[in-house]
């Protein structure tokens, strides 16, 4: 029979590759008992070397935190920079599109094209602000209680003024993607804005880079059959990519 040690190297090993392991075909794999596999996730995560989740585990960290949206912006950059530009070539002229909050739609906003006949409905001022230097794009921007961590619009309100429209997409910024639990954000009011936006458009494009696969924030948005295409950067996993595309979600890695 095969060793804890030898278990154990195994399961590591997979988490290397995959950044999840599933109790289940843990237990074939190994052909042990789902007690044992679950002895095993313990003691590994004791040493601090996996997380344990609902069914498995995971080598990330799956509980996101609420940071400044100044601090956000630091970070994944570039992958962010190229996640916006390859959004941008999705808007055509004349298409009516709800951009959501944070920084990775930020950086589509930035790389929408100067001369385009776009209407933009949006819940985040630096979008909202960065938009405003171009011409030809209408905005219509949400109002609310302002969320200062994110500087977007969360409330009823706000959920209230999009009952009045339909929008051919939107794109959506995320803080967690897990494949039973779907797309989260930090907070809850936010949450509730981002479920009603899905609700008034036609096709959900999610925008996230890679660290947030395997992570769930406190607010739930919805499952990931709501989701039409996720644009990611490389360092997604083959294991996650092939998951989510079982579920119809066209996947796009800059």
């Amino acid at each position: 029979m095969i060793s804890q040690t030898e278990r154990h190297q195994f399961i590591l090993s997979k988490l290397s590759k995959e950044s999840f392991v599933n109790v289940l075909e843990l237990c074939k794999e190994l052909d042990v008992s789902s007690v044992t596999i679950r002895k095993d996730l313990k003691l590994l995560e004791d040493k601090s070397l996996l997380f344990r989740t609902h069914g498995g585990a995971t080598i990330n960290n799956p509980y996101t935190i609420d940071r400044p949206v100044n601090e956000k912006e630091k970070l994944q950059s570039g992958e962010k920079m190229r996640i916006g530009a390859t959004a941008a070539q999705l808007i055509t002229d004349n298409d009516s599109i709800i951009i959501a909050s944070g920084t990775t739609v930020l950086a589509l906003a930035k790389n929408m094209p100067p001369k385009m006949n776009v209407t933009v409905i949006t819940a985040s001022l630096p979008v909202a602000t960065e938009l405003n230097k171009h011409a030809d794009v209408e905005i219509m921007q949400l109002g609310g209680i302002i969320r200062k961590s994110s500087s977007s619009v969360t409330g009823p309100y706000a959920q209230k003024i999009l009952t009045d429209f339909f929008c051919s997409k939107l794109f959506l910024g995320v803080d967690g993607i897990d494949l039973e639990f779907g797309l989260t954000t930090t907070s809850v009011m936010e949450a509730h804005l981002n479920r009603q936006m899905i609700d008034v458009s036609q096709k959900v494009i999610v925008l996230s880079d890679s660290t947030k696969f395997g992570k769930r924030g406190f607010g739930r948005i919805c499952g990931l059959e709501e989701v039409d295409r996720i644009i990611t950067d490389k360092g997604i996993s083959e294991h996650m990519v092939n998951q989510l595309e079982s579920r119809g979600i066209e996947v796009t890695i800059v």
